[in-house]
């Protein structure tokens, strides 16, 4: 690997040199030793700042989970190459027990988890990585849609029946938090449709997670399998960091029959080249304390599916600081018409181009021209052939240098579990009261007073988007443009994200859904105020990179939902869940005062997406004739 700082100014050397001179990777395997001698609790985070960043304590300051795994695993593998095999023949196991009870092979994979118990499955089908052998469902949303529309495809692709689809199928639950509910929700419906087709789930169900939590104790009073997520049968790393290396992350590649062995080598970096990432740490870090801190990821075309994974790390560990922040952002491609001048005082831009000798790379010229004009640049050449799972460990190893230089641990995320909790509250309720619709927290927000409708199928409600000024006569575009433009002018906000909350992978109308939010994104957030926006689907972003927006703020965030929501009545599967995670958003980022607004959506027939695109064309148009 090759790295290349161009316009690294102020300059990094001083923060580089850091590593060097406190002999930090060398501390970290002592400490590691240390750990798996003695246990975690001879750590001391109070006197040691490398146990301060990567564990997690309680109330007392005793350390009560050590996380670094995420390294730990690859330099074990070093001294383990029958882990390979060992994977591989676990999943020949998992095969053969569906193939004997069901005397059917197995064609399909339905992975429940959310944000980094996902996102690497993600990552691998955008790569090509799981084209062979089974097909692989990522199953990140409460949302009934999404299963649904994944069962829809499993019979479409395969002419069978949604029995023999089950039978067919292995369904794998993940969650490396004691609270996480969403794979709970998922596994009980799925299970509820294997129970209604007179089939045993046990050989189809196993799952990965914490001793106690709330997915252990659900899927054991099932008989499911538990699977041990770490080779080495340890609980040492954070969701997030759970791929290239654990399970979670081998079972899908081994399903589809990747070479392990050259992946799990992959990880064998060499000390150059973890100097090369904390040199990447310290290029970001200065440019972030420089007020550039929003990093344009550029990547090869084949690995285009490892932004919203590079995008997580980052942000989910390294977003709770309001002083410094670190917004990823993802693009389709560089844009120079959208960004400031580097000799702007507000530019905020800095770049990190990925590039792969012998990979067709149509971006290169651009990349060029960003460092001819002055951007600060960080181009990481690759030789051709180089696996992902080498980038992935290169890239967590950048995280874990910048979280160094600001001290800031990296391994935990409260802003994920404070809308987490408000959720389990609001849900809690709703199911004592009769429904979501019947919940206090839902009636509050449908008969708040700042809401405006718009032509019989759009709704602004802009309740806790802060003090918007004199507003009379205002129809919702007007107002959405006038708070985008207030909020911006006051320097509140620096970024933004449109955030629809259903299914935009499986479902033909949510991926109309997001063809709406790319044009908005362009013609509102981009082109007209240079600001760089996220555009996902919840509730998978809250555990993706939510912890910046609630964390760091300098968000306008708007969340958008359908009143008209789809069922899945054969496993009594409502929307309920899903929509308590919607309002749970906005409350979250309500109480630590970041400004948010919602857009109810009628339904998501194609005249509804007509008037919602019209609605955002109405408020850049009022943007365009604002004096910003």
């Amino acid at each position: 690997m090759l790295l290349s700082l161009f316009h690294d100014n102020p300059p990094s050397a001083s923060y580089a040199e850091r590593f060097e001179k406190e002999r930090v990777l060398e501390r970290l395997r002592s400490l590691d030793a240390k750990v798996r001698r003695d246990g975690p609790a001879i750590l001391d985070p109070a006197k040691d700042l490398l146990a301060r960043i990567g564990t997690e304590s309680d109330e007392t300051g005793l350390v009560t989970k050590y996380s670094y795994g995420v390294f730990n695993l690859s330099w074990q593998a070093q001294r383990h190459p029958e882990w390979a095999q060992l994977v591989t023949a676990e999943v020949r196991e998992i095969q053969q027990r569906i193939r004997e009870r069901h005397n059917k092979p197995l064609r399909f994979l339905v992975w429940a988890g959310m944000g980094g118990s996902a996102e690497d499955k993600s990552m691998y089908n955008a790569a090509g990585l799981l084209r062979r052998g089974v097909r692989c469902y990522v199953l990140d949303s409460t949302d009934p849609s999404k299963l649904k529309h994944i069962l829809e495809d499993m019979r479409k692709r395969s002419g069978l029946t949604t029995a023999d689809a089950l039978r067919s199928s292995l369904v794998v639950g993940m969650a490396m938090g004691m609270t996480s509910y969403e794979p709970v929700i998922n596994l009980e419906k799925l299970a509820a449709l294997y129970q209604k087709h007179g089939i045993d789930s046990r050989p189809n169900f196993l799952y990965m997670t914490l001793p106690g939590s709330l997915l252990d104790r659900f899927a054991r009073k099932h008989g499911y399998r538990r699977v041990e997520l770490q080779l080495d049968n340890g609980n040492t790393t954070a969701g997030r960091h759970s791929s290239p290396l654990t399970r979670g992350s081998l079972y899908p590649l081994a399903l589809c029959r990747a070479d392990l062995r050259g992946w799990i080598e992959g990880t064998f970096l060499s000390d150059e080249e973890i100097r090369s990432a904390w040199r990447l740490s310290a290029f970001i870090h200065a440019q972030g304390k420089a007020g550039r801190d929003k990093l344009t990821l550029l990547l090869p075309k084949p690995w285009a599916g490892a932004s919203i994974w590079t995008k997580q790390n980052f942000e989910e560990s390294l977003g709770k600081c309001e002083r410094l922040g670190l917004k990823i952002v993802i693009e389709d491609r560089p844009k120079l018409a959208n960004y400031r001048s580097p000799k702007d005082p507000l530019r905020q831009r800095s770049f990190l181009a990925v590039q792969m000798k012998g990979a067709r790379d149509e971006e290169t010229r651009k990349v060029s021209l960003l460092r001819r004009s002055g951007y600060p640049v960080a181009v990481l050449a690759l030789p051709e052939g180089t696996p992902l799972s080498r980038y992935m460990q290169f890239i967590h190893y950048t995280v874990f240098g910048v979280a160094y230089l600001r001290e800031m641990n990296f391994v935990t995320q409260p802003g994920v579990e404070l809308y987490k909790a408000i959720t389990n509250r609001i849900y809690s309720e709703a199911r004592n009261a009769g429904g979501i619709d019947k919940s206090r927290a839902w009636q509050s927000f449908m008969k708040s007073d700042r809401r405006i409708e718009w032509r019989g199928a759009i709704t602004l409600h802009h309740s806790h988007a802060g003090t918007a000024g004199d507003t009379t006569g205002m129809e919702a575009p007007q107002l959405y443009a006038h708070l985008v433009k207030q909020l911006h002018g006051e320097g509140k906000v620096d970024y933004a994200e449109l955030t629809f909350f259903g299914d935009m992978r499986y479902s033909p109308r949510g991926r109309r859904m997001r063809t709406r939010l790319d044009r908005a994104a362009e013609s509102l957030f981009r082109s007209r105020l240079k600001l760089p926006v996220d555009i996902y689907e919840g509730p998978a972003m809250n555990h993706s990179y939510h912890e910046m927006i609630i964390g760091h703020g300098k968000c306008f965030s708007t969340v958008l939902i359908a009143d008209r929501q789809e069922a899945l009545p054969a496993a009594e599967y409502t929307a309920d869940y899903h929509r308590a995670q919607f309002l749970a958003t906005q409350l979250a980022l309500a109480e630590r005062r970041r400004p948010v607004v919602a857009i109810t959506v009628k339904d998501l027939e194609e005249d509804t997406l007509k008037r919602l695109d019209d609605f955002f064309h109405q408020a850049a148009a009022h943007l365009r004739t604002a004096r910003i």
